[in-house]
């Protein structure tokens, strides 16, 4: 049977314990051929601190998932979904629901676009309800609508179709482009 990525959903910020947990489980029951890799999808942040001082860290991109590479079965299911701090599969009617590679991609930020966009916004043409494609970071090749515009921060609010679940981001203006 193929291994696959799975999303596990978490209490937020338990994901990195849930992810030592987990390994410890998984080297206890010993399921290291069924369960094969957990990662936790972050990107690294740059703040400006007060006297300028630029400070790097890294965050989590989806707060409350962590990404679970395994062989599905009845008790690999019992290992992940009984380790504490893990609240469930993401899934359709109780089943969890592998992710397809290209989701695995932009979830990793593996992808590569094959149609890079010509102009980026770096004025505020975008007004609420627009469809934009996010076009760098963490969330590239995610289209969306926008649903909040705050042009003296040069940022945007955008609805993205994240797990199944419509979910708010907020995105420097020129992290979209607009698509018809």
């Amino acid at each position: 049977m193929a291994k696959r990525w799975y999303v596990v959903h978490t209490y937020s910020g338990y994901e990195n314990k849930v992810k030592t947990d987990l390994e410890h489980r998984i080297e206890t029951y010993g399921m290291e051929r069924q369960i094969v890799d957990i990662q936790i999808p972050t990107e690294e942040v740059t703040e400006i601190k007060e006297g300028g001082k630029r400070e790097t860290k890294e965050n989590k991109v989806f707060p409350g998932y962590v990404l679970v590479r395994m062989e599905l079965d009845d008790n690999s299911w019992a290992v992940v979904r009984n380790t504490p701090g893990v609240t469930g599969f993401v899934g359709v009617d109780g089943k969890p629901a592998p992710l397809r590679r290209s989701e695995f991609n932009k979830i990793m930020r593996r992808t590569n676009p094959q149609n890079v966009p010509v102009a980026k916004h770096t004025t505020t043409s975008l007004e609420p309800g627009m469809s934009v494609k996010v076009v760098s970071g963490p969330l590239a090749d995610f289209d969306g609508q926008v649903s909040e515009v705050m042009p003296e921060a040069g940022k945007v609010k955008v609805m993205l179709m994240i797990f199944g679940r419509e979910t708010p981001v907020e995105l420097t203006l020129d992290q979209v482009v607009t698509i018809a």
